[in-house]
């Protein structure tokens, strides 16, 4: 199956997505769950114009594909903050909690090492996840 990037984005009170594959092809939603089910509508209504229009899809998105959501940090921590606060992200990351906040609020965005360090304590504790057996 084909993998398809959706860029994820914070902005004031909405998330915006955009697909870098299908130029023009945008969403926003108020929600994390919202602004998936508002791209998948989204791509799903631009694929159409484009065979309609009969304007050549990408080749990732004949037949079957799936989508990786990509975010930027800001994004990803008020994305995730029902689920990850402050202080476990920075028992997670070594970050400290001031500056996770203003990752989160926009006010300072994080160098590209710092960036890195949310990536790579995120997925060791999905790989630590997955191997939990109840």
């Amino acid at each position: 199956m084909k993998k398809n990037i959706v860029e994820i984005s914070y902005t004031e009170n909405n998330f915006s997505a955009h697909v870098p594959a299908l130029p023009g092809c945008v969403s926003i939603g108020q929600t994390p769950a919202e602004i998936k089910a508002n791209i998948k509508e989204a791509i799903t209504i631009h694929i159409a114009g484009m065979q309609e229009d009969g304007d050549p899809l990408p080749a990732s998105f004949k037949g079957r594909y799936e989508l990786a959501y990509k975010f930027d940090t800001q994004s990803l921590l008020n994305y995730y903050k029902g689920v990850f606060n402050a202080p476990a992200l920075a028992k997670l990351t070594g970050i400290n909690e001031k500056q996770i906040h203003h990752y989160a609020s926009g006010h300072r965005k994080p160098r590209p090492e710092m960036a890195k360090k949310f990536e790579t304590a995120l997925h060791e504790l999905g790989r630590e996840l997955i191997a939990v057996e109840l």
